[in-house]
C-alpha cells in the first residue's frame, strides 16, 4: 500500500485532499500518520500487506487492545499480543447501565490512561474507569458532517456526553456544544479532551443528570445512551419546530419516539440509520426525528 506521511496534528487540514485514496484506513505510527495514496499520487513509502489475523476479535484504545463478550482464552490473548504487540490487553465484561462504567479485568501487560487518536482529534481516556466505543466512528463523523453542513453554527445539546466522543467532532464543526455527563471521572476527560483539542470556545461542559441540565432551546440534540427514550420528554421541552434530536436505541423505538412527539404537540419525520450489530439479531440504531 502506497501511503503520504502526514504529522498527527495536520490531519484534519487534509481531509478534503482529492489524493487520498479512501477506499483504504490510514495507519497510525508515533505522531505520523501514514495515509493512503491514490494510484496517480505522490508517496513516501510502501507499506507491506499486513498478515490476515483470524483470531479473536478486538479493538485499540490507544495502545491497549480491548476485548468484548464472552471471557477469552489463554490462547486467544496470546494470538493478539503476538500479532498487535499492544501494552496491555483488556477484557470488559459488562458496563453500568446509567454512568456506563465498565467493569474490567486486565489479562496482560499494562493498562492505564492513554491518549487515542480518532477522526483527527485527540481523546485522553483510562479504559478501565470510562467507555469507549471504537464501533460508533462512522456515526461520530456523520454527526460533525451533519453540523458542518449546516449554513449556521448550531446550538447543540449532547445530553449523554462521556469523555466527548459526539461533542469533540461536533464542536470541531463548528457547533456550539452544550456537553452533559453524569459520570464525575467521564466529566474529567470530557473537559480535558475539550481543551486538548482547543474547543473550549465552542463546548459548555455541565456535570449532573442531563435532564435538569438541559437549558433552553437546542437545534440539534444527540441523545446517545440506549435508554434515550426515557429522556426524550425532557429534550422535547427543549425543542421547537426545526429542531432534530437523534435519539439512539438498540433495535427501533419509532413507534414511541411519534406517540411521545405528539404528545409534546409535535410532528415528527424519523429517518433509522444503523450504527452496528450489538448483538446476534440486534443492532445499534440511531432515530433521526426532525421535529415540525
Amino acid at each position: 500500500m502506497r501511503v503520504r506521511a502526514v504529522p498527527k496534528e495536520k490531519i484534519r487540514t487534509i481531509q478534503k485532499e482529492d489524493w487520498i485514496d479512501r477506499s483504504r484506513r490510514p495507519y497510525a505510527e508515533g505522531e505520523t500518520v501514514w495515509v493512503p495514496v491514490k494510484d496517480d499520487a505522490a508517496f513516501d513509502r510502501v507499506i507491506p500487506k499486513r498478515q490476515d489475523y483470524k483470531g479473536r476479535g478486538f479493538f485499540m484504545i490507544g495502545e491497549i487492545a480491548v476485548i468484548h463478550g464472552a471471557r477469552p482464552a489463554r490462547s486467544e490473548v496470546e494470538e493478539i499480543v503476538q500479532f498487535r504487540h499492544p501494552q496491555g490487553v483488556l477484557w470488559i465484561e459488562s458496563l453500568n447501565e446509567m454512568t456506563r462504567t465498565p467493569s474490567t479485568e486486565i489479562l496482560w501487560g499494562d493498562v492505564g490512561e492513554v491518549r487515542h487518536h480518532e477522526n483527527g482529534y485527540s481523546y485522553f481516556l483510562d479504559p478501565q474507569r470510562v467507555m469507549f466505543s471504537q464501533g460508533n466512528r462512522v456515526e461520530k463523523l456523520r454527526m460533525a458532517t451533519l453540523v458542518r453542513d449546516r449554513d449556521h453554527n448550531e446550538r447543540v445539546a449532547d445530553m449523554f456526553a462521556g469523555i466527548g466522543y459526539f461533542t469533540v467532532p461536533v464542536a470541531g464543526s463548528g457547533g456550539f456544544v452544550h456537553a452533559m455527563e453524569i459520570n464525575p471521572v467521564a466529566f474529567e476527560y470530557l473537559e480535558r479532551n475539550v481543551l486538548v483539542n482547543g474547543l473550549s470556545d465552542h463546548v459548555t461542559a455541565s456535570l449532573g443528570d442531563c435532564r435538569v441540565l438541559l437549558s433552553g432551546i437546542y437545534d440539534r440534540i444527540i441523545m446517545g445512551h440506549f435508554d434515550a427514550i426515557q429522556f426524550l420528554p425532557s429534550a422535547l421541552e427543549h425543542a421547537e419546530a426545526g429542531s432534530t434530536i437523534h435519539v439512539h436505541s438498540i433495535g427501533s423505538v419509532e413507534d414511541q419516539i411519534k406517540e411521545i412527539c405528539e404528545s409534546a404537540g409535535f410532528s415528527s419525520t424519523i429517518i433509522v440509520h444503523k450504527v452496528k450489530k450489538y448483538r446476534p439479531h440486534a443492532w445499534h440504531v440511531v432515530q433521526d426525528v426532525a421535529l415540525a
